[in-house]
């Protein structure tokens, strides 16, 4: 049964990693549930609860970065404060309209609180792109935690 849970586990790892990169999928998620699904079918001999915890915190910080990633670039590039607001509203927004909706919400977000605010469209455009380079790092900072959570995981396990 451990080989079983180990090769469903392997799968649900990778199907994250690429939902991390490839929005279709909700990538840290799918890493957690399959490690729930290791600890189900392995009546848990490897893995407690205190695992499960720290896990689900890092999990907690992985979908901050999601939102963080796309205020932060926006502030970077010249962006104000309400548009750093707009960029994590047009995130959650855009969540609704699938994978080109998490790129286009935040960066349509930014900019049309910065052109509301007033600012010249090329500077309002800069904080919008400022968004799509905050998304970008974030994904790269989400994988790298990711990672780190499966290398734990097979730390606890091996």
């Amino acid at each position: 049964m451990e080989t079983i849970a180990l090769i469903l586990t392997f799968v649900l790892f990778i199907a994250g990693l690429v939902g991390t990169v490839l929005p279709l999928l909700p990538g840290a998620a799918l890493i957690y549930g399959g490690m729930l699904l290791y600890g189900l079918l392995t009546k848990f001999a490897t893995l407690d609860l205190t695992f499960f915890l720290l896990q689900a915190l890092v999990l907690i910080l992985i979908f901050a970065v999601d939102y963080l990633a796309s205020a932060a670039g926006t502030r970077r590039f010249g962006g104000s404060k309400q548009a750093a607001w707009g960029a994590v509203a047009g995130a959650v927004v855009g969540i609704f309209f699938g994978p080109l909706g998490i790129i286009l919400g935040p960066f349509l977000g930014a900019v049309a609180i910065e052109l509301i605010r007033g600012t010249a469209a090329d500077k309002a455009i800069r904080a919008g792109f400022g968004t799509i380079i905050g998304i970008l790092g974030g994904t790269i900072v989400k994988l790298a935690i990711e990672v780190l959570m499966i290398i734990y995981f097979f730390m606890r396990i091996f």
